[in-house]
């Protein structure tokens, strides 16, 4: 069945079904001129929205107008969601606990439909209304739909022991089939990281393992997550210098190291530069215009996670961690340097 849609990025469409991006409201940042696009027109982005983005009432609909930017430019931008402050304020209301070990929050069956409900019903509902502000673009789906992603369940590791974190999944198995037949038809796809399991359990997936595994099975060109620190510290909290730029092969030696919630975001950095993508991005989703920056022009601050083929100079925060055998430091899940 055909989906009606706005047209693909790069084509001709009626004069009575084109549609222009909304003004900024005063007071706004303006969207910056677009360059051309660093990407080839038709190439899949994933951006994974998360952070202080997720909660800033001028943030979300600026990303919205990025994304649709994007689309603009000739990109298909597909989105993938978390829901983690959201989450957490609802478990509070209900009197539920909130508890992370290694940056994964522990899912109980209560807290499982607390996500569940607030991913789908609200954190997704209101990210597809930012982005059909401009226009019939977005539509919201999870993985659970068309069997989109499938999970099971999964441990996390804490000071060298297996802890157990309840009904959390790591995905498996994807079938983008659904989410690549709306980018064909024109659409932005918004997914909530939500996967069923073979044994018929729905899981809490985090979304950045969700965005990792999505943009590797559908080619992605490129994976941008948003976060709300400035990308990887070196030797936090010594220094906040960041590490722009490292090879899969360096991240893999430093991930051991890392603490909060900034182990998930690089775990899927590195499982997508080695799943095929080019270039995996962790930018400050506080910066206006982030994901503009870092797909139109590379100019976004944070850290970048390129393939091993990719060579890096031999100097910089990444090298100098190694060269001392002392891993880039991330604070605890509610220290600034964590996501």
């Amino acid at each position: 069945m055909s989906l009606p849609g706005p047209g693909l990025p790069g084509t001709a469409v009626k004069g009575s079904d084109r549609v222009t991006v909304t003004a900024p409201r005063e007071g706004e940042p303006s969207t910056p001129a677009l360059p051309s696009p660093r990407e080839p027109r038709g190439r899949v982005v994933v951006v994974k929205f998360g952070g202080n983005a997720m909660v800033d009432a001028d943030l979300q609909p600026a990303f919205a107008r990025d994304v649709v930017e994007l689309w603009h430019a000739g990109l298909r931008p597909v989105v993938v969601h978390g829901g983690g402050p959201q989450i957490s304020a609802m478990l509070d209301r209900l009197g539920l606990e909130s508890r992370f070990e290694a940056g994964l929050r522990v899912t109980t069956p209560e807290t499982m439909d607390v996500v569940r409900m607030v991913l789908t019903g609200r954190v997704q509902r209101e990210l597809v209304g930012h982005i059909n502000a401009h226009g019939p673009y977005a539509v919201g789906l999870t993985g659970e739909d068309a069997h989109t992603m499938t999970a099971v369940r999964r441990t996390a590791r804490v000071d060298g022991r297996t802890v157990d974190i309840g009904l959390v999944g790591d995905v498996v198995d994807v079938n983008p089939a659904m989410v690549r037949a709306l980018v064909e038809q024109g659409h932005i796809p918004v997914v909530s990281p939500v996967a069923r399991g073979t044994d018929g359990q729905v899981y809490n997936v985090n979304a950045d393992l969700a965005a990792a595994a999505l943009a590797v099975a559908l080619g992605a060109e490129r994976l941008v997550m948003l976060t709300d620190v400035a990308g990887l510290y070196a030797d936090w909290p010594r220094s906040t210098e960041v590490i722009g730029r490292l090879t899969a092969r360096d991240l893999d030696g430093l991930l051991p190291g890392l603490a909060g919630g900034m182990v998930p975001k690089m775990e899927g950095c590195l499982r997508a530069v080695r799943g095929g993508v080019r270039a995996a991005h962790v930018v400050d989703g506080r910066v206006p215009h982030a994901v503009l920056r870092s797909v139109l022009t590379g100019t976004a601050p944070g850290t970048t996670v390129v393939p091993d083929l990719v060579t890096t100079s031999s100097s910089g925060p990444a090298r100098r961690a190694a060269d001392r055998g002392s891993p880039p430091r991330c604070a605890a899940p509610d220290g600034p340097s964590c996501a």
